[in-house]
């Protein structure tokens, strides 16, 4: 493990290291180990063991073209394979009686891989007929077990131990007796015709289904732990995996010098192995995001990665991704507005976070009224529906209380409308956005200000109550009753965050001031052709491989 981290420790190295250190000193007995890890059985002690499930496939392969009768009357060779696995990762010291296993492995170090996969054949071949004759997999389980059991080296006549398990008879000397230079012998006259160059042959060709078979198990998983979390449609969530893991092969393997094991750590949770930084990520905001912003994009992209990576290590996983495009796709208007509010305050903007938008701060006033174009009989109306508004809010606040938001101030406010302004540009209904954005960021302004002037000490922020003077609500400044918002002054951490005369807004004052725009609602409900972004996802990614490689060959 100390010298390749890649292999690290597999269970099945210490039955070989405990051999070796039989008839060699110990720092031989290393270097014979990682000439068997590193050489003679390449990836086979990784977590994975890709090389001998490889070999595996090549095994089963082998005994159709060998013994045809055999695969013929056991269509289903993956209990064989099961069953073999053993053999090739312990060279079949695990299963046959020491001084017969030794003499296996000497032809191993003469012969390599090809040794074993002869005498794998050979040993099928001992018991065809009674294989033949199984009914089920345990009995083929029982009959070469026995067989393993009962191969004896007459140099050495001790009798090999019995094991309670093996054998289909009920008495076990019943069992015949093989030598194992006769099996070995047998194993080079029937199969010696296999080389080593076909072997390398056939575990190319095999290999690219072995792992196949692993990436589509590795989605399969994923796709299950996440699914539950998501409101996306299978076959999308699907897609959106694909691409997800295509622009993570596209960086690594040709685009920037990153290492593929910096990123991907099979080790991990099926959900967690493949993760993309930053630049990866804003790549894939730019093709599957609908809130994009023009030349405000790539900070509103930065500020969502920052929110994402949930472990602070620049890396996010798929579930995470899968969860913030369900929000953007599938959520509700205020799970949507919710996440808005979360890219405008820390972590994701932080204090020391120089915009880099060469858009220009909206110039918001405070001390306008804000005039709404309806008749006076309608305002109070208007009034009434506003404080039940933010009365419901307050009850949804109340039973999601384990995750509170905390407040907003002004600079961060500011950031938050400039993303909407950005957001609406190009829109067909762009001018009736913006007006009616601006009349949102009126509002929400002046709740501010009255909560910066209002303090009520003695009280907890739940029952601080603001009293607005409806004067800035009516036209003209005509005078109405007052209206109250109650203002929550509550941080995550349970301390307050609205130091004495600070400018704070809520996420419900702004949730409640944003649905009194039906223009704004519209926009955030719509429905967006996710399976259309996919599309063009899929077809951008191609030309761009396309184009590396040819900078590459070029």
């Amino acid at each position: 493990a100390y010298r390749n981290p890649k292999i690290g420790y597999c269970q099945s190295m210490n039955i070989l290291a405990s051999v070796l250190l039989l008839y060699t000193k110990e720092e031989e007995a290393f270097w014979l180990l990682v000439a068997i890890c590193e050489r003679m059985l390449p990836d086979y002690f990784t977590c994975r063991v890709i090389g001998a499930q490889v070999d595996q496939s090549v095994f089963e392969e082998l005994i159709k073209e060998r013994l045809p009768e055999l695969a013929e009357h056991i269509p289903d060779l993956s209990p064989l394979s099961s069953i073999s696995l053993s053999w090739f990762l312990t060279l079949f010291l695990s299963i046959m009686p020491f001084e017969s296993a030794v003499r296996v492995v000497d032809c191993f170090f003469y012969d390599g891989i090809k040794a074993i996969f002869q005498l794998g054949l050979a040993v099928l071949d001992a018991n065809a007929a009674a294989l033949c004759s199984s009914t089920d997999d345990g009995q083929v389980m029982m009959i070469l077990s026995s067989f393993l059991e009962h191969v004896k080296n007459e140099e050495n006549p001790s009798p090999p131990a019995k094991s309670p398990q093996s054998g289909v008879e009920s008495d076990q000397d019943s069992v015949q007796e093989t030598q194992i230079a006769d099996l070995i012998r047998d194993s080079y006259e029937k199969f010696g015709g296999l080389t080593v160059k076909q072997i390398g042959q056939l575990r190319c060709r095999h290999r690219v289904q072995v792992l196949q078979a692993h990436e589509d198990m590795t989605k399969e998983n994923a796709l299950r732990v996440v699914t539950p979390d998501v409101s996306l449609a299978s076959q999308e969530l699907g897609d959106v995996y694909d691409l997800f893991k295509t622009q993570y092969f596209i960086n690594c393997y040709w685009g920037r010098t990153v290492t593929a094991l910096q990123l991907h750590d099979p080790s991990l949770q099926y959900v967690e192995q493949y993760r993309i930084d930053r630049p990866q990520f804003k790549s894939l905001y730019q093709l599957l995001s609908p809130w994009l912003c023009g030349v405000h994009t790539d900070a509103v992209a930065h500020r969502t990665f920052t929110l994402l990576d949930q472990h602070r290590d620049s890396l996010i996983s798929f579930k995470p991704f899968a969860i913030w495009l369900d929000t953007m796709y599938c959520e509700e208007l205020n799970e949507k507005i919710r996440l808005l509010y979360r890219l405008h305050i820390p972590p994701a903007l932080t204090e020391k976070e120089d915009d880099p938008s060469p858009l220009k701060t909206p110039l918001l006033s405070t001390t306008r009224p804000l005039y709404v174009d309806i008749s006076n009989g309608e305002m109070k109306d208007y009034q009434e529906q506003l404080k039940q508004m933010l009365k419901d809010l307050l009850k949804d606040k109340e039973k999601d209380a384990d995750k509170p938001l905390p407040m907003m101030n002004q600079r961060e406010f500011i950031q938050f409308c400039k993303t909407l302004y950005s957001m609406f540009q190009g829109e067909p209904n762009e001018n009736e956005l913006f007006q009616a954005i601006a009349t949102v960021t009126s509002l929400v302004l002046q709740i501010g200000e009255v909560g910066q002037r209002s303090q009520c000490p003695g009280n907890t922020p739940e029952e601080c109550a603001v009293q607005v003077d409806d004067a800035s609500l009516t036209q003209g400044g005509a005078e109405a009753p007052k209206q109250t918002f109650h203002m929550d002054n509550a941080d995550p951490g349970g301390q307050s965050s609205q130091a004495e005369g600070e400018w704070n807004v809520t996420f419900e004052q702004i949730v409640a001031s944003l649905l009194t725009e039906q223009s704004l609602v519209n926009f955030f409900e719509r429905p967006v052709d996710l399976k259309a972004k996919i599309n063009s996802a899929k077809l951008n990614q191609y030309h761009e491989r396309i184009s590396l490689l040819m900078i590459q060959d070029s």
